[in-house]
This record gives C-alpha cells, structure tokens and sequence, in this order.
C-alpha cells in the first residue's frame, strides 16, 4: 500500500468493529504506528496531544485486536477493522459516539424493535402482532408452519412475485416466533457463524 500521509506524516484512521461493522472511533497514524500495527495485531495511533505513539489499552486494557487494514481510493485514509476487548472510547462507551456497540441488520433490526414494541404497548384489538402474539405460542408456530408451506408451492411455481411476498410474510412472522421464544435475529446468526 502506497500511503499518503499528510503535511504532518499522518493519516486518519477510521475503526470498525469487523463483526459489528459499527464505527468505534477515529485516530490517526504515522508510518511508526502504522508499522507497529501490523507487527503486533494491536491497534497502534500517534498521539497528538502526547505527541508519541499510543497502543489502544496500554493503560485502560480495552485493546482493539487487528483484523484488517485498508486504503480508501485516494491512499489518505486506512478503514482498519478490529475486534475491541472492552468499550473503545475513553468515557467507558463502546464508540466515541456514546453509541452501544451492537449487531444491527438494517430494515430486519427496525422491523425486530416494531414487533418489539407491538407486543409490549399496542392493544390486541388494534395490532396484528400483539393479537397473534396474545393467542399463544402454538398459534405463532402454527401460523410459521403455514406460511413455510405456502413459500414451498410458490417455489414450485413461476409467479415470483407471489414467492417473495410469500417469503417476506414467512420471514416476518419468524421474527414474531422468535421474540415469544425470547430470542433475536442476532441469536441466529451467532448460530450460522459457528457453523461456517
């Protein structure tokens, strides 16, 4: 990698947690910290205000474990992905943005916290959710079970259209399944993650 640092010898360094894909915090790095980063694993910055080089959690232990280092398209600032022991900032937050760092999957974690919600405050007269969620788990298996079985004859046929509603309603009411049984999409993806 061809890096170009600044007037000052250094380069901004973005950190992503690899897993999270959460941005945990900004710093930056010259060639020495650069160099000692991927001689250790351990996340390495130059400090301005001390003016030297800092390894992530030499004081605090919360280190941040090397996974990753790239360039962005002009060479001027690395996106270095890690894996954090403890919270990144030095407030004690997961991220210098006072944000928790945790497993987000975009419209499906928004859709987890709307069922969420619909069982705890919506009344069942008023919400689908809430109203399947009332009649119990065996209604929620059930209703699981007959969509499953609707996107298999919708497999079998050449309506795509019909195939992907019928995916999304079977999706959606795993979802609710999954919440009466007390877990989370994430749950399930730390299973496939252990498999792979």
């Amino acid at each position: 990698m061809t890096i170009k640092y600044n007037k000052d010898g250094l380069i901004p360094a973005i950190i992503q947690d690899a897993n999270t894909k959460n941005v945990l915090m900004l710093g930056y790095m010259n060639e020495e910290a650069y160099n000692k980063t991927k001689e250790t694993n351990k996340v390495t910055f130059f400090s301005r205000s001390k003016n030297r080089l800092w390894t992530k959690g030499e004081e605090s232990g919360n280190s941040l474990n090397l996974v990753e280092m790239k360039l962005d398209c002009d060479n001027d600032t690395l996106l270095i992905q890690a894996n954090p022991e403890g919270p990144t900032c030095h407030r004690g937050t997961d991220t210098c943005w006072d944000e928790t760092n945790t497993q987000n999957f975009g419209f499906l974690t928004e859709l987890e916290n709307v069922i969420h919600n619909r069982i705890e405050n919506s009344d069942p007269s008023e919400s689908y959710v809430s109203s399947l969620f009332e009649k119990g788990i065996n209604k929620i298996a059930q209703k699981v079970g007959e969509e499953a079985i609707e996107v298999v004859i919708e497999a079998k046929d050449n309506n795509d259209k019909l195939f992907i509603d019928e995916s999304a309603d079977l999706l959606f009411h795993y979802l609710i399944l999954l919440q009466a049984k007390g877990f989370k999409l994430n749950d399930i993806v730390e299973v496939l993650k252990k498999r792979h």
